[in-house]
């Protein structure tokens, strides 16, 4: 077995997932179309003109997955509830098949001793409420408030764990300003508005399951990146810094504490209304962090924000997918969210992409990917022993999966998918991340 760091006894390991991305079933038993699944429709937006119509086929083989997860010895799954598939129109009347499909899921959990980690936003707006306006919309904040109350009082008797959004910027930035996620708009006031009645739902889930859910510990996702300019130039500076507030602020400042960063704040002014932040800054019990690598950008003027992405210096590390490899940019990041928000920190993504192939001896051989985790990992560990509270850590992914706007083209999981056979594989790196495990438990 590997040499591993010591991590606390206590300290939670799990896995990660998403319901358009690993479900399919698009339209099985009800469910109706959401945001992706028309943005997936749009000649050139997705790689190959992939779709999450089929992905892994889980709606179908949940048992099978759960099952590699106790082979894992995961203490934890965090998956997506998929609003259409739940409430089809995304208000009024709920889908009984849909809602059936998690009951199952949560219970086969249960039965693994695997702690159901349950978020209600993984980007899959019902197609019906966007055509009313979507999160560009105020009253959208409302409709996922009753959304979060329907499965508050449908599964908040086995949960205790509750996700409200994840990965804020990523779903607004790229689905309201630059065009590379559902819905595609490039428009900087519904971007603008988008951000803030995202924010409201933020708040006003929290206040429902706080209300419905006993015991309930609740938190939120955010992706959080340092930024840093591809050139050391005022331009540079400048987009950076905009950068940065739209990334890494704009969602966990007003949500902790109170208030949008500077920049932000005076674009946004025109649409906050009386008592808006208080209804924002619910307390919660944990931050989510989602990370990967840092972030370089450059001024971009075709872009509505005058910023874009540059690239890292020539010679940076990357991973199989091209994305930097730093390490100790994961460690300052935990460090600095715990300085700044002073919550408890779970790990709720990070992992390696790649294009992972069943060897001839029937293996997948990843070393690319232990290496990755095992550094990561290892920073993280450093992190906790300089202050940060870390309380857990979720691989991205548990399945190969559908990457969004790179389809099928990039693999993230620990466990292989053949997308013509949907065959299952553990990797390499699945076997390294159970010895990593039971060394914890040791």
């Amino acid at each position: 077995m590997a040499e591993f760091p010591a991590f606390p006894k206590d300290f939670l390991w799990g896995a990660s997932t998403s319901a358009y991305q690993i479900e399919g079933g698009a339209e099985a038993d009800g469910r109706a179309p959401g945001i992706w699944d028309s943005f997936c429709r749009l000649k050139g937006r997705v790689d190959n003109g992939d779709s999450g119509d089929v992905a892994c086929d889980h709606y179908h083989r949940m048992p099978e997955d759960v099952a590699l997860m106790a082979s894992l010895g995961l203490q934890a799954y965090r998956f997506s509830v998929s609003w259409p598939r739940v409430l089809p129109r995304g208000r009024g009347g709920v889908n009984e098949a849909g809602l059936d499909f998690y009951d199952r899921l949560i219970d086969r959990l249960l039965e693994s001793g695997i702690e159901p980690w349950l978020c209600l936003y993984h980007w899959d707006l019902p197609q019906a409420l966007h055509d009313l306006g979507g999160w560009s919309s105020r009253d959208c904040a409302g409709w996922y408030a009753d959304y979060a109350a329907l499965c508050a009082k449908r599964y908040g008797d086995r949960v205790k764990r509750w996700i409200t959004f994840n990965e804020f910027s990523v779903f607004t930035l790229f689905g309201y300003a630059i065009p590379w996620a559902a819905p595609g708009i490039v428009d900087r006031t519904q971007h603008l508005r988008a951000i803030h009645h995202v924010n409201l739902a933020h708040g006003a889930g929290v206040e429902v399951l706080r209300d419905l859910v006993p015991g309930a510990s609740i938190g939120a996702i955010h992706n959080r990146q340092v930024v840093i300019p591809e050139t050391d130039t005022a331009e540079n500076r400048a987009a950076a810094a905009l950068l940065d507030e739209h990334w890494n602020l704009v969602f966990c400042d007003p949500q902790i504490l109170g208030h949008y960063p500077p920049q932000t704040a005076a674009a946004i002014e025109p649409f906050v209304q009386a008592g808006d932040m208080a209804r924002i800054a619910r307390p919660v019990d944990w931050f989510g962090l989602n990370h990967y690598g840092p972030i370089f950008a450059k001024t971009d003027p075709t872009r509505v924000w005058g910023y874009g992405w540059g690239d890292a210096p020539p010679d940076s590390p990357t991973h199989g997918v091209g994305w930097a490899i730093f390490p100790d940019a994961f460690r300052d990041e935990l460090l600095t969210i715990h300085n700044r928000y002073r919550l408890p920190i779970v790990v709720t993504e990070n992992g390696c992409g790649g294009s992972d192939v069943v060897s001839p001896d029937g293996a997948v051989h990843d070393p690319h990917r232990i290496n990755y985790l095992t550094i990561y990992n290892a920073a993280m560990r450093d992190a906790m022993r300089q202050g940060a509270d870390v309380r857990g850590y979720f691989v991205w992914s548990l399945l190969d999966n559908f990457e969004w706007g790179s389809g099928y083209g990039q693999r993230f999981g620990v466990v292989h998918v053949d997308f013509q056979t949907l065959a299952r594989t553990s990797k390499d790196s699945a076997r390294w991340y159970a010895d990593l495990i039971r060394a914890a438990k040791a």
